[in-house]
């Protein structure tokens, strides 16, 4: 595949408003290789992009279609989401599908625009998905003892297990299923293919959770040779120096407690007029090579997975937890971002060297709070001595950073991020919100620093590049903040297109003194677009940054990876026309494939921490908890007790009461009145928790009322 012919072609077709010829096309493309430009279009229809009928070629949506991936189906009907980035999901009835599966690519006709939205028939399929599911076996006693499955995504029904195809599974147990449509029956069968265990358990449900997304768990065999190989080398002299020697100097590393892969360091200097800040990165380009073994395997995973009870690293441990960790007291080949800050924090000269050090201190992020709120005992600040002065530079430099980002408009949007603490059998007994201190703030301030400061140079020099942009909020969702802001009480005459960073900044710090700070900084998020990776530099809105990328954090994520080896170039003096020739395609190709997995890996994450919060809350049934109104639907309310943890209270059920959804934030019981809106404090009672589904269920203390 040539992604720069298929870019072409397409650009060309995007200045037609109609189908043209295929051999028009090919002239004004540009494409002379015929054999490249059949390729091409042979590529760009198996995907959707373009439609070839008979010798004309055509965009979908200039021939009325669209190409779309099914993403849910329920009986009776299904939705689609558009390729098209923006557009809401489409409608699909059942008898329109002709036999797509969530996860299908297909090709959409007859769509059409009504009340609830668009619908549309299904053209044809152009891309099977993979057809496996993860889900969870089912008996139920009134179906003669037939098995089931209730798959964990796509389908909001229960799917029968063809006879003979439950292999040993029993009821509970999480299972993955091949799934066929039978075009006689028109009916969706399931067959077991593996057996997880217990779905009852959260360890369990992470296994299939890890296996439907398709995130590679071992690494293969080369890999790990090569791996081994590559951490075993010593470091030549030559090596040491052809890198600039920081060896001497007070750089020291602040991380979690547990974490293992520590690839960032820092040092502070204070200068007469300002800060000397270095951010040192493992030089994880150095090993890992264009072409290598460890190289395509860091492709195919993207970045590495965190869940609670383990790590899936993108590269093997001899790489993250060896020869790249920046442990303390060992000679580490590293990438330095040395950048002189004046007094204002504004950067007024930087530069980019290959390096060498050896970090003091292996410092931990309670361990640093500890020392800046002057509650550290005497051992501790023994064990930070020889950085003990920097720390405080660091502080003084950390608060200015704070202040600009802030004044420039920085998005500090709420999470509500759990930490699990799991028992020795790998059961979940503990969860809390994750608390930030001012040593994570300091080291989050300096990596947007040296992250910028490679995007400038990068951009500056006019080289191919991997960007990390994140885009203005779109129009129709500025609308809906600003719908919902109003109905909260705040000013919203700005909330409007070309809505600025500080406008936005404002509305989150105003709510912060009400009740309504979540569900705004929620808002406020699902208005804007996700961030994501680009060869071209568009800023990024959510910091309020014009350049930006991730440099960062090369051993976890491969765009980091991809902009080292470029920029490696760049500093060895490779001239800018051969940095094109090499990269252009490449920056394209690690920008879309780094997109991608952070996407698999986010919801990966975000489904393996539902399984965690149901299995703690299994333990907990029948307890009484304040909580608050965290969001509200027209079937109940969700509400987030004091751990973080968040449930479902189905007011449709609460017999004697007909609640109606003010659409914005608000239920109301007709008949008595009562009503629930976000941010209201209420007493809840755990009613049930399922770990397969990930679900948690409160009913309203009856004391409310």
């Amino acid at each position: 595949m040539n992604t720069e012919v298929n870019e072409m072609v397409l650009a060309a077709l995007k200045e037609q408003s109609e189908p043209i010829e295929r051999r028009d096309l090919q002239i004004l493309s540009e494409v002379l290789e015929i054999e490249e430009f059949n390729n091409a279009l042979s590529y760009l229809e198996k995907r959707g992009k373009i439609i070839i009928n008979r010798k004309k070629v055509g965009l979908p949506e200039n021939m009325g279609c669209l190409a779309a991936t099914i993403v849910r189906q329920s009986r009776g009907f299904s939705f689609a989401t558009p390729e098209t980035e923006g557009m809401e999901d489409i409608f699909i009835h059942e008898k329109a599908l002709k036999g797509a599966m969530p996860g299908d690519l297909v090709m959409l006709k007859n769509i059409t625009a009504g009340a609830k939205g668009f619908s549309a028939d299904v053209d044809k399929i152009l891309e099977k998905g993979t057809r496996i599911i993860t889900g969870t076996v089912e008996r139920p006693l009134n179906k003669a003892g037939r098995a089931y499955i209730m798959p964990d995504n796509g389908f909001s029904f229960h799917l029968r297990i063809v006879k003979g195809g439950e292999l040993k599974s029993k009821e509970g147990d999480k299972v993955k299923a091949a799934l066929y449509y039978d075009t006689k029956e028109k009916r969706v069968y399931a067959r077991v293919i593996k057996i997880y265990g217990k779905g009852s358990s959260a360890k369990v449900c992470a296994d299939a959770i890890i296996d439907s997304y398709g995130i590679p768990v071992k690494f293969p065999v080369p890999v790990k040779h090569e791996a081994a190989m590559k951490a075993a080398q010593p470091i030549t002299q030559q090596e040491l120096e052809n890198r600039l020697d920081l060896t001497e100097e007070a750089i020291f590393t602040i991380d979690g407690a547990d974490a293992k892969d520590l690839d960032d360091a820092i040092s502070v200097k204070k200068l007469e007029k300002g800060w000397e800040l270095g951010v040192h990165i493992a030089d994880v380009s150095h090993y890992v090579t264009k072409g290598s073994k460890l190289d395509e395997e860091a492709q195919k995973r993207g970045t590495s997975v965190y869940f609670a009870d383990r790590v899936i690293p993108m590269l093997p441990v001899e790489i993250s937890n060896g020869c790249c960790s920046l442990n303390a007291g060992t000679k580490k080949l590293t990438f330095s971002a040395i950048m002189k800050l004046d007094e204002k924090a504004e950067l007024i000269d930087y530069r980019f060297e290959k390096s060498v050090i050896i970090s003091k201190v292996r410092g931990v992020y309670s361990e640093v709070n500890a020392i800046l709120d002057g509650s550290a005992d005497e051992d501790l600040k023994e064990k930070y001595a020889p950085v003990y002065d920097s720390i405080f530079e660091a502080q003084k430099l950390a608060d200015i950073l704070k202040q600009k980002a802030k004044r420039r408009g920085e998005l500090e949007i709420e999470s509500s991020e759990l930490r699990f603490v799991l028992d020795e059998t790998g059961v979940c007994v503990g969860v809390s919100e994750r608390e930030r201190g001012e040593a994570e703030e300091l080291i989050e301030q300096f990596m947007i620093m040296a992250n910028s400061a490679a995007a400038l140079y990068a951009k500056s020099a006019g080289i191919p590049f991997v960007y990390r942009v994140h885009e203005a909020p779109d129009p129709e969702k500025l609308y809906t903040l600003a719908e919902l802001a109003a109905a909260c009480g705040f000013q919203t005459r700005r909330l409007k297109e070309g809505v600025r960073q500080t406008d936005l900044a404002a509305l989150i710090e105003k709510a912060k003194e009400t009740k309504y700070s979540r569900l705004i900084s929620a808002q406020v998020l699902r208005s804007m677009s996700k961030a994501r990776y680009d060869s071209h530099p568009i800023g990024h809105f959510g910091l309020s940054l014009a350049d930006y990328c991730h440099f960062t954090s090369p051993i976890r994520r491969y765009p980091d990876t991809s902009i080292h080896r470029i920029l490696n170039d760049l500093i060895s003096g490779v001239p800018v026309d051969k940095i094109k020739q090499r990269y252009d395609e490449f920056a394209v190709f690690s920008a879309k494939l780094s997109s991608d997995f952070e996407i698999r890996a986010v919801r990966a994450e975000r489904d393996t921490e539902k399984c965690y919060a149901a299995e703690y809350m299994c333990a907990h049934l029948g307890e009484i908890h304040q909580g608050v109104v965290s969001g509200v639907t027209n079937k109940g309310i969700f509400v987030m007790i004091e751990n973080g943890i968040e449930g479902f209270v189905d007011l449709v059920a609460v017999e004697g009461t007909y609640f109606e959804f003010d659409g914005l934030t608000t239920t109301t019981d007709s008949r008595s009145g009562t009503s629930y809106s976000i941010g209201d404090e209420v007493k809840i009672e755990v009613a049930a928790a399922n770990v397969a589904l990930g679900s948690i269920d409160f009913v309203l203390n009856n004391k409310n009322h």
